[in-house]
């Protein structure tokens, strides 16, 4: 919040009350995963209580999982 509101907080009369106000309203509103996964920046907000279970259950999901790589498209040929 500092870094963010830094502007805000130089330009505030009380830089120290300033800065006490942003941290409390960025903490408030946008520090929690909810925020996060409005926007998209998360896939999934899980429980603690079900970490574990939601880890196997991918895990298990990936172990078949095959990368298929993409032909190539250019060529580095000798000249």
């Amino acid at each position: 919040a500092n870094v963010i509101f830094r502007r805000q907080i130089a330009a505030a009369d009380d830089p120290d009350a300033a800065r006490e106000e942003l941290v409390k309203e960025y903490r408030a509103e946008l520090m929690h995963p909810y925020y996060a996964a409005e926007r998209g920046l998360v896939d999934d907000v899980i429980d603690p209580a079900d970490t574990r279970t939601v880890l196997a259950r991918t895990l298990a999901m990936l172990r078949q999982k095959q990368a298929e790589l993409p032909e190539r498209k250019h060529g580095n040929a000798p000249q």
